[in-house]
């Protein structure tokens, strides 16, 4: 099993009457992840899942009494896709009130949903933990790097869920991730919020996705799907709450010289992208390549920051002539720029960057030391 980096912040965060909440797409590992830290934990555990008819009976006598009962002898109470469990929020809170010395992990695959759920009863009761797909650092405590390398071209086709690090086939690996798209992924976009139209959500998921690297326009996307502009901007709010897509604003410090809107919107994992556009050709003969590489280290460097859990903030940059920085990085005030380029071509830092911030370091990111990135 690969360790995920996770796991030990969770274990040193976890204690009595506190819930960790971990979120994250389906398929993640999320189940994995809290099993695997039950296993190890020094103490009685209790499983529940929220999909399970018999699970979510246990947990339908919400008293104070019932639940000091059934869980008296509880040291670490798990509860995976706690999602399903209405009024999750408040039995969640009622037993780490009411059951003394129990901790407990709730898992959910999507966060609108479980934060609705479970969010304002729990203020002050919970921490919140996000899991993505395997990171780089992730995968090579698995493999070297000389290896990892060999197969880079892999990751930015196929992405890095879990379980395709046991599939070798090329043809599997594409069902597996067109089968994410069509029976999960869809599925719990259309749980939030009652969305019933799951042919215009196609249809803008695959819109985003000829879109990565670009600026997106909400009114150009609105008149290609027959939506309004307000629609259009929810299902987008929800496909970043369901971690399909991360949304990076523009940073700006001189409106008059600098884009301040719209955004950009990258795929969390790279292999969901292709899946959706039905692309899964080998990076020789790809014309977006450049965009999918943009993608692939965007997402890395949001998974270290998130997994090691650094406070930075992601932006891009540009100006109204045309100059641009694919990734800002603003830590604590300071900001560093990082352009990538799939080749060996190595850009200066543009000019009206290093005049307006001329402290800031400037480093180009490709094939040769994304490691040292990501």
């Amino acid at each position: 099993m690969i360790e995920r980096e996770i796991a030990n912040i969770i274990r040193s965060e976890m204690r009595p009457q506190k819930v960790m909440l971990v979120y994250g797409a389906r398929r993640v590992g999320k189940t994995v992840l809290v099993n695997h830290i039950a296993k190890e934990f020094n103490g009685k555990v209790s499983v529940l899942n929220g999909e399970d008819q018999s699970s979510v009976a246990l947990l339908q006598n919400r008293t104070a009494s019932h639940f000091r009962q059934l869980f008296s002898d509880t040291e670490l109470l798990v509860i995976d896709e706690a999602q399903h469990i209405n009024g999750i929020g408040q039995i969640l809170k009622l037993i780490v009130d009411e059951v003394d010395g129990v901790s407990v992990i709730a898992t959910g695959s999507s966060s609108f949903d479980l934060q609705n759920k479970a969010g304002n009863p729990l203020v002050g009761r919970s921490y919140e933990f996000q899991l993505f797909p395997l990171s780089v650092e992730e995968t090579l405590t698995a493999t070297t790097r000389v290896e990892f390398l060999k197969t880079l071209d892999w990751q930015l086709i196929y992405g890095s869920y879990p379980e395709l690090t046991l599939i070798p086939q090329a043809e599997r690996k594409q069902r597996y991730l067109t089968e994410i798209v069509q029976v999960y992924l869809l599925k719990d976009i259309l749980m939030v919020d009652g969305i019933k139209n799951s042919s215009k959500m196609m249809q803008l998921l695959q819109l985003l996705a000829y879109q990565i690297g670009s600026e997106v326009s909400y009114e150009e996307i609105a008149v290609k799907l027959a939506l309004s502009r307000n629609t259009v901007e929810k299902y987008i709010d929800l496909l970043q709450k369901t971690f399909v897509i991360y949304r990076l604003p523009a940073f700006s410090r001189n409106p008059r010289r600098e884009v301040t809107k719209p955004g950009k919107v990258y795929f969390t994992d790279t292999g969901i992208r292709n899946a959706v556009i039905g692309d899964f050709r080998p990076v020789a003969v790809r014309q977006d390549v450049g965009a999918l590489w943009e993608n692939y280290l965007i997402s890395e460097r949001l998974k270290q920051q998130k997994n090691k859990g650094f406070l930075s903030k992601h932006y891009f940059w540009r100006t109204y002539s045309g100059q641009e920085i694919n990734l800002i990085e603003e830590t604590n005030g300071d900001i560093a720029a990082f352009e990538f380029k799939w080749g060996q071509r190595m850009p200066k830092v543009p000019s009206a960057f290093a005049e307006l911030y001329p402290a800031a370091p400037y480093k180009v990111i490709n094939q040769t030391n994304m490691l040292e990135f990501v």
